[in-house]
Protein backbone atom coordinates (compact mmCIF):
# COMPACT_ATOMS: atom_id res chain seq x y z
CA UNK A 1 0.00 0.00 0.00
CA UNK A 2 1.34 3.68 -1.31
CA UNK A 3 1.57 6.15 1.60
CA UNK A 4 -1.34 8.26 0.28
CA UNK A 5 -3.90 6.42 2.49
CA UNK A 6 -2.13 6.49 5.66
CA UNK A 7 -1.08 10.07 5.23
CA UNK A 8 -4.32 11.76 4.17
CA UNK A 9 -5.91 14.06 6.53
CA UNK A 10 -9.41 14.10 6.94
CA UNK A 11 -10.50 16.36 9.77
CA UNK A 12 -13.61 18.43 9.43
CA UNK A 13 -11.51 21.79 8.86
CA UNK A 14 -9.47 20.00 5.82
CA UNK A 15 -12.16 18.53 4.08
CA UNK A 16 -10.72 20.80 0.85
CA UNK A 17 -7.61 19.15 1.11
CA UNK A 18 -9.33 15.62 1.16
CA UNK A 19 -11.34 16.55 -1.93
CA UNK A 20 -11.71 14.30 -4.56
CA UNK A 21 -12.23 14.72 -8.35
CA UNK A 22 -13.87 13.44 -11.38
CA UNK A 23 -11.65 12.10 -13.42
CA UNK A 24 -13.21 10.01 -16.10
CA UNK A 25 -17.00 9.04 -16.50
CA UNK A 26 -19.14 6.31 -18.20
CA UNK A 27 -23.03 7.42 -19.48
CA UNK A 28 -25.85 5.37 -19.91
CA UNK A 29 -29.07 5.21 -21.06
CA UNK A 30 -29.93 4.04 -17.72
CA UNK A 31 -28.56 3.57 -13.99
CA UNK A 32 -25.38 1.93 -13.87
CA UNK A 33 -25.82 -0.44 -10.58
CA UNK A 34 -22.40 -2.50 -10.51
CA UNK A 35 -18.84 -1.64 -11.03
CA UNK A 36 -15.94 -3.98 -9.50
CA UNK A 37 -11.95 -3.52 -10.67
CA UNK A 38 -9.56 -5.91 -12.15
CA UNK A 39 -7.61 -6.83 -9.48
CA UNK A 40 -4.09 -5.76 -10.75
CA UNK A 41 -6.14 -2.46 -11.03
CA UNK A 42 -5.18 -1.38 -14.74
CA UNK A 43 -9.11 -2.32 -15.57
CA UNK A 44 -12.44 -2.24 -14.08
CA UNK A 45 -16.07 -3.49 -15.26
CA UNK A 46 -19.49 -1.66 -15.75
CA UNK A 47 -22.57 -3.26 -15.36
CA UNK A 48 -25.73 -1.31 -16.13
CA UNK A 49 -29.93 -1.38 -15.96
CA UNK A 50 -29.49 -1.16 -19.63
CA UNK A 51 -27.89 -4.63 -19.74
CA UNK A 52 -24.80 -3.45 -21.05
CA UNK A 53 -21.76 -4.68 -19.88
CA UNK A 54 -18.45 -2.86 -20.25
CA UNK A 55 -14.58 -3.49 -19.29
CA UNK A 56 -12.48 -0.14 -19.09
CA UNK A 57 -9.34 1.10 -18.74
CA UNK A 58 -8.31 2.35 -15.12
CA UNK A 59 -6.41 5.60 -16.50
CA UNK A 60 -2.98 7.41 -15.88
CA UNK A 61 -3.36 9.12 -12.72
CA UNK A 62 0.43 10.98 -12.47
CA UNK A 63 -0.60 14.21 -14.20
CA UNK A 64 -4.22 14.86 -11.83
CA UNK A 65 -4.94 18.03 -11.48
CA UNK A 66 -8.01 19.47 -9.17
CA UNK A 67 -8.98 21.34 -12.50
CA UNK A 68 -9.34 17.80 -14.07
CA UNK A 69 -11.67 17.68 -17.16
CA UNK A 70 -13.62 14.87 -17.25
CA UNK A 71 -13.47 12.82 -20.05
CA UNK A 72 -14.98 9.12 -20.84
CA UNK A 73 -13.02 5.90 -20.22
CA UNK A 74 -10.86 3.71 -22.96
CA UNK A 75 -13.50 0.84 -23.60
CA UNK A 76 -11.83 -2.51 -24.58
CA UNK A 77 -14.91 -4.57 -24.11
CA UNK A 78 -18.66 -3.71 -24.42
CA UNK A 79 -21.57 -6.34 -24.81
CA UNK A 80 -25.14 -4.93 -25.22
CA UNK A 81 -28.25 -7.12 -23.85
CA UNK A 82 -25.63 -8.84 -21.84
CA UNK A 83 -28.67 -10.38 -19.84
CA UNK A 84 -32.17 -10.37 -20.57
CA UNK A 85 -32.18 -7.80 -17.30
CA UNK A 86 -30.76 -5.13 -15.72
CA UNK A 87 -27.31 -5.79 -14.31
CA UNK A 88 -27.10 -6.11 -10.68
CA UNK A 89 -23.99 -6.96 -9.36
CA UNK A 90 -20.39 -7.76 -11.20
CA UNK A 91 -17.11 -9.44 -9.59
CA UNK A 92 -14.03 -10.76 -10.42
CA UNK A 93 -12.14 -13.34 -9.24
CA UNK A 94 -9.28 -12.77 -7.01
CA UNK A 95 -6.88 -13.74 -10.16
CA UNK A 96 -8.54 -11.65 -12.59
CA UNK A 97 -9.32 -14.91 -15.01
CA UNK A 98 -12.97 -15.08 -14.21
CA UNK A 99 -15.51 -12.08 -14.33
CA UNK A 100 -19.23 -12.60 -13.51
CA UNK A 101 -22.40 -10.78 -13.31
CA UNK A 102 -25.66 -11.05 -11.84
CA UNK A 103 -29.26 -9.86 -13.00
CA UNK A 104 -32.57 -9.19 -12.37
CA UNK A 105 -33.78 -11.95 -15.00
CA UNK A 106 -32.46 -14.64 -12.09
CA UNK A 107 -29.76 -15.44 -13.82
CA UNK A 108 -25.89 -15.75 -13.41
CA UNK A 109 -22.95 -15.23 -16.29
CA UNK A 110 -19.46 -16.05 -15.56
CA UNK A 111 -16.84 -15.59 -18.41
CA UNK A 112 -13.15 -15.89 -19.16
CA UNK A 113 -11.07 -13.04 -19.30
CA UNK A 114 -7.88 -12.93 -21.40
CA UNK A 115 -5.94 -10.12 -19.68
CA UNK A 116 -3.22 -10.03 -22.99
CA UNK A 117 -5.84 -9.16 -25.32
CA UNK A 118 -8.74 -7.47 -22.82
CA UNK A 119 -11.33 -9.13 -23.98
CA UNK A 120 -13.79 -12.04 -22.69
CA UNK A 121 -12.83 -15.44 -24.09
CA UNK A 122 -14.29 -18.85 -24.53
CA UNK A 123 -17.58 -19.86 -23.43
CA UNK A 124 -20.12 -18.02 -20.88
CA UNK A 125 -21.65 -20.19 -18.58
CA UNK A 126 -25.09 -19.19 -17.56
CA UNK A 127 -26.70 -20.25 -13.76
CA UNK A 128 -30.15 -19.92 -13.73
CA UNK A 129 -30.41 -21.81 -9.84
CA UNK A 130 -31.67 -18.36 -8.46
CA UNK A 131 -35.82 -17.63 -8.49
CA UNK A 132 -35.22 -13.68 -8.26
CA UNK A 133 -32.78 -10.77 -8.31
CA UNK A 134 -29.29 -11.91 -7.85
CA UNK A 135 -28.17 -9.08 -5.45
CA UNK A 136 -24.46 -9.41 -4.96
CA UNK A 137 -21.88 -12.13 -4.96
CA UNK A 138 -18.27 -12.91 -4.50
CA UNK A 139 -15.51 -15.70 -5.67
CA UNK A 140 -13.36 -17.64 -2.81
CA UNK A 141 -10.93 -19.97 -3.52
CA UNK A 142 -11.26 -23.56 -2.94
CA UNK A 143 -7.83 -24.40 -1.66
CA UNK A 144 -8.49 -28.19 -1.01
CA UNK A 145 -9.32 -28.17 -5.14
CA UNK A 146 -7.91 -25.53 -6.13
CA UNK A 147 -11.19 -24.30 -8.14
CA UNK A 148 -13.25 -20.66 -7.93
CA UNK A 149 -16.19 -20.69 -6.00
CA UNK A 150 -18.74 -18.22 -6.66
CA UNK A 151 -21.22 -17.04 -3.39
CA UNK A 152 -24.70 -15.30 -4.82
CA UNK A 153 -27.99 -14.53 -3.30
CA UNK A 154 -30.57 -12.23 -3.66
CA UNK A 155 -34.35 -11.89 -3.19
CA UNK A 156 -36.73 -14.90 -4.39
CA UNK A 157 -36.25 -17.99 -1.98
CA UNK A 158 -33.45 -16.20 0.03
CA UNK A 159 -30.92 -18.87 -0.09
CA UNK A 160 -27.27 -18.18 -0.79
CA UNK A 161 -25.70 -20.17 -3.61
CA UNK A 162 -21.85 -21.77 -3.27
CA UNK A 163 -20.79 -22.61 -7.20
CA UNK A 164 -18.15 -24.44 -8.37
CA UNK A 165 -17.31 -22.16 -11.60
CA UNK A 166 -14.82 -25.88 -12.91
CA UNK A 167 -18.27 -27.72 -13.09
CA UNK A 168 -20.36 -24.87 -13.18
CA UNK A 169 -22.76 -26.53 -10.58
CA UNK A 170 -23.77 -25.36 -7.55
CA UNK A 171 -22.66 -27.69 -4.65
CA UNK A 172 -23.20 -26.21 -1.40
CA UNK A 173 -26.52 -24.15 -0.39
CA UNK A 174 -27.40 -22.26 2.75
CA UNK A 175 -30.58 -21.49 3.90
CA UNK A 176 -31.60 -19.15 7.61
CA UNK A 177 -32.67 -15.94 5.76
CA UNK A 178 -35.64 -14.93 5.72
CA UNK A 179 -35.51 -12.07 3.36
CA UNK A 180 -34.27 -10.90 0.69
CA UNK A 181 -29.99 -10.99 0.69
CA UNK A 182 -29.06 -7.56 -0.18
CA UNK A 183 -25.34 -7.71 0.62
CA UNK A 184 -22.16 -10.23 0.35
CA UNK A 185 -18.41 -10.18 1.30
CA UNK A 186 -15.48 -12.39 1.55
CA UNK A 187 -12.18 -11.63 3.12
CA UNK A 188 -10.56 -15.26 3.11
CA UNK A 189 -11.22 -18.61 1.30
CA UNK A 190 -13.43 -20.35 3.86
CA UNK A 191 -15.94 -17.75 5.68
CA UNK A 192 -18.31 -14.99 3.79
CA UNK A 193 -21.12 -12.50 5.55
CA UNK A 194 -24.38 -11.86 4.45
CA UNK A 195 -27.18 -8.75 5.18
CA UNK A 196 -30.58 -9.22 4.62
CA UNK A 197 -33.60 -7.57 4.23
CA UNK A 198 -34.73 -9.59 7.32
CA UNK A 199 -32.44 -7.75 9.49
CA UNK A 200 -29.71 -9.37 10.11
CA UNK A 201 -26.13 -10.50 9.21
CA UNK A 202 -25.26 -14.14 9.43
CA UNK A 203 -21.49 -15.25 9.34
CA UNK A 204 -21.05 -18.40 6.76
CA UNK A 205 -18.14 -21.24 6.68
CA UNK A 206 -18.27 -23.31 3.55
CA UNK A 207 -16.19 -26.03 6.55
CA UNK A 208 -19.22 -26.36 8.08
CA UNK A 209 -21.78 -26.03 6.25
CA UNK A 210 -24.09 -23.46 8.71
CA UNK A 211 -24.01 -20.12 9.53
CA UNK A 212 -21.25 -19.89 12.76
CA UNK A 213 -22.48 -16.28 13.77
CA UNK A 214 -25.59 -14.05 13.59
CA UNK A 215 -25.76 -10.27 14.52
CA UNK A 216 -29.57 -9.82 14.76
CA UNK A 217 -32.45 -7.10 15.53
CA UNK A 218 -32.69 -8.48 19.39
CA UNK A 219 -29.01 -6.73 19.83
CA UNK A 220 -27.65 -4.37 17.88
CA UNK A 221 -29.31 -4.07 14.24
CA UNK A 222 -32.45 -2.29 15.94
CA UNK A 223 -34.99 -3.41 13.01
CA UNK A 224 -33.68 -1.65 10.24
CA UNK A 225 -33.25 -3.94 6.90
CA UNK A 226 -29.35 -4.53 6.18
CA UNK A 227 -28.53 -3.00 2.73
CA UNK A 228 -24.42 -3.39 2.99
CA UNK A 229 -22.06 -5.30 4.56
CA UNK A 230 -18.36 -5.28 4.69
CA UNK A 231 -15.16 -7.21 6.56
CA UNK A 232 -11.48 -5.37 6.58
CA UNK A 233 -9.04 -6.95 5.39
CA UNK A 234 -7.59 -8.77 9.17
CA UNK A 235 -11.02 -10.00 9.53
CA UNK A 236 -11.70 -8.20 13.05
CA UNK A 237 -13.66 -5.42 12.28
CA UNK A 238 -17.52 -5.75 9.93
CA UNK A 239 -18.68 -2.46 9.36
CA UNK A 240 -23.09 -2.89 8.20
CA UNK A 241 -24.78 -0.33 6.72
CA UNK A 242 -28.61 0.12 7.09
CA UNK A 243 -31.52 1.04 5.42
CA UNK A 244 -32.50 3.97 8.53
CA UNK A 245 -29.26 5.54 7.22
CA UNK A 246 -27.19 3.89 10.17
CA UNK A 247 -23.54 2.16 10.30
CA UNK A 248 -23.04 0.27 12.70
CA UNK A 249 -19.58 -1.15 13.47
CA UNK A 250 -18.86 -4.78 15.06
CA UNK A 251 -15.64 -6.54 16.67
CA UNK A 252 -16.08 -9.71 15.23
CA UNK A 253 -13.63 -11.33 17.55
CA UNK A 254 -14.99 -9.89 20.34
CA UNK A 255 -18.83 -10.25 19.44
CA UNK A 256 -19.59 -7.17 19.96
CA UNK A 257 -21.13 -4.16 19.14
CA UNK A 258 -18.56 -0.73 18.97
CA UNK A 259 -20.70 2.24 18.20
CA UNK A 260 -23.98 3.16 15.55
CA UNK A 261 -23.56 6.26 13.84
CA UNK A 262 -24.93 8.21 10.85
CA UNK A 263 -23.26 9.80 8.21
CA UNK A 264 -25.75 9.72 5.53
CA UNK A 265 -29.45 11.01 5.67
CA UNK A 266 -30.85 8.20 3.53
CA UNK A 267 -30.34 4.47 2.64
CA UNK A 268 -27.04 3.52 2.61
CA UNK A 269 -26.24 1.14 -0.95
CA UNK A 270 -22.77 0.12 -0.21
CA UNK A 271 -19.61 0.10 2.12
CA UNK A 272 -16.31 -0.44 1.44
CA UNK A 273 -13.01 -0.14 3.43
CA UNK A 274 -9.72 0.83 1.95
CA UNK A 275 -7.06 -1.66 0.73
CA UNK A 276 -5.59 -1.07 4.13
CA UNK A 277 -8.52 0.01 6.01
CA UNK A 278 -7.16 3.41 7.29
CA UNK A 279 -10.94 4.56 5.86
CA UNK A 280 -14.30 3.43 4.67
CA UNK A 281 -16.22 4.77 1.88
CA UNK A 282 -19.96 4.61 2.00
CA UNK A 283 -22.79 5.93 -0.51
CA UNK A 284 -26.20 6.33 -0.14
CA UNK A 285 -29.42 7.27 -1.68
CA UNK A 286 -28.70 10.48 -0.80
CA UNK A 287 -26.61 10.89 -3.79
CA UNK A 288 -23.37 11.14 -1.66
CA UNK A 289 -20.17 9.28 -1.08
CA UNK A 290 -18.82 9.95 2.08
CA UNK A 291 -15.22 9.12 4.13
CA UNK A 292 -14.92 7.90 7.37
CA UNK A 293 -11.56 8.16 8.91
CA UNK A 294 -11.19 4.86 11.14
CA UNK A 295 -8.00 5.36 12.72
CA UNK A 296 -8.11 6.79 16.06
CA UNK A 297 -10.68 4.95 19.02
CA UNK A 298 -13.69 3.64 17.19
CA UNK A 299 -15.80 3.83 20.07
CA UNK A 300 -16.09 7.29 20.27
CA UNK A 301 -16.90 10.13 17.44
CA UNK A 302 -16.08 9.16 13.99
CA UNK A 303 -15.59 12.13 11.43
CA UNK A 304 -16.72 11.22 8.28
CA UNK A 305 -16.61 13.54 5.03
CA UNK A 306 -18.66 13.88 1.38
CA UNK A 307 -15.96 13.19 -1.02
CA UNK A 308 -18.17 13.04 -4.05
CA UNK A 309 -21.63 13.40 -4.93
CA UNK A 310 -23.63 12.60 -7.95
CA UNK A 311 -27.17 14.12 -9.21
CA UNK A 312 -29.17 11.16 -7.82
CA UNK A 313 -28.81 7.92 -6.10
CA UNK A 314 -25.32 6.86 -5.31
CA UNK A 315 -25.71 3.08 -5.56
CA UNK A 316 -22.25 1.48 -5.60
CA UNK A 317 -18.16 2.08 -4.58
CA UNK A 318 -15.05 0.28 -5.50
CA UNK A 319 -11.87 1.29 -3.90
CA UNK A 320 -9.15 0.81 -6.88
CA UNK A 321 -6.92 -2.31 -5.19
CA UNK A 322 -3.57 0.04 -4.87
CA UNK A 323 -4.35 3.54 -5.41
CA UNK A 324 -6.28 5.86 -3.62
CA UNK A 325 -9.10 6.25 -6.01
CA UNK A 326 -12.89 4.87 -6.39
CA UNK A 327 -15.40 4.83 -8.42
CA UNK A 328 -18.92 5.12 -8.19
CA UNK A 329 -22.26 4.41 -9.70
CA UNK A 330 -25.28 6.15 -9.57
CA UNK A 331 -29.20 6.42 -10.40
CA UNK A 332 -27.85 9.06 -12.60
CA UNK A 333 -27.02 6.82 -15.36
CA UNK A 334 -22.91 7.38 -14.88
CA UNK A 335 -19.91 5.47 -13.55
CA UNK A 336 -17.42 7.77 -11.98
CA UNK A 337 -13.77 7.35 -11.38
CA UNK A 338 -12.36 10.10 -8.39
CA UNK A 339 -8.94 10.25 -7.50
CA UNK A 340 -7.05 12.29 -5.14
CA UNK A 341 -4.93 15.03 -6.87
CA UNK A 342 -0.83 15.40 -5.39
CA UNK A 343 -0.83 18.13 -2.73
Amino acid sequence: MNSDERNTNLKDSDVERSHFVAVTTISDSQAIRSVDFHPDGKLYAVGSNSKTFRICQYPQLSKLRQDQHIYPPSVLCKRTKHHRGSIYCTCWSADGELIATGSNDKTIKYMRFNKDTNQLVGQEVELNMHDGTVRDMCFLDNPSTKSRLLVSGGAGDCKIYVTDCVTGMPFQVFSGHTGHISSLYSWNNAMFVSGSQDQTIRFWDLRVNDAVNTFDQAGAIQNSPVTAVCVDPTGRLLVSGHADSACVLYDIRGNRLIQRFYPHSAEIRCIRFSPSAYYMLTCSYDSTIKLTDLQGDLANDIASVVVAKHKDKAITIRWHPTDFSFISTSADKTATLWALPPS
